[in-house]
């Protein structure tokens, strides 16, 4: 077995901008709650699966990802932000409300496929920080793989800093 190839991603959040261009008004993210899990755990299925930067160790990050799914339902501090088009979920990101955390995104940003490449992402990420910011936090703190699309196109956003890391929990069979 190797470890994978991870990176962790800091955001100075005294610096975060405030605001941003809002969502079309047919959009809107909100805290989920307990009966949106199936819906939420079926994203984040599809979401690690369809990423093929994934493929080597998903079935254990789904685990996680899931077993944070399900603190941010029964925690005081974590939060599942879901993005809604109309009734519908169709991304949504993990937030861990413990300022000394080592991973405040878990996951970060997730999207269905055919919402992708729309911005998305990039209104999920804000929500995320400003939401850790609004706890007074003074940086955020997100860990992935090295070569996967949040590492190239959306954490380098609103000032995320990459620095290579090991991070033993994951290995690829």
């Amino acid at each position: 077995m190797k470890h994978l190839s991870w990176i962790r991603f800091q955001w100075d959040l005294t610096a975060f901008p405030a605001n941003g261009s809002p969502l079309a008004p047919r959009y809107q993210i909100a805290p989920a709650v307990a009966h949106d899990a199936a819906e939420l755990r079926t994203l984040f299925s599809r979401a690690f699966v369809l990423d093929s930067t994934w493929n080597a160790a998903v079935d254990e990050v789904l685990g996680t990802v899931h077993t944070w799914l399900d603190l941010a339902f029964v925690s005081r501090t974590s939060v599942c932000l879901a993005l809604r088009h109309g009734p519908r979920i169709i991304g949504a990101s993990v937030v861990a409300g413990d300022a000394e955390a080592d991973n405040h995104l878990t996951p970060g940003p997730c999207l269905l496929v055919e919402y992708r490449n729309r911005g998305f992402g990039t209104h999920l990420l804000r929500s995320s920080l400003r939401l850790l910011r609004e706890q007074s936090f003074s940086r955020a703190v997100a860990i992935t793989r090295q070569n996967s699309v949040v590492a190239r196109y959306l954490y380098p956003k609103f000032g995320g800093v990459a620095v290579p890391i090991e991070w033993p929990n994951l290995l690829a069979a």
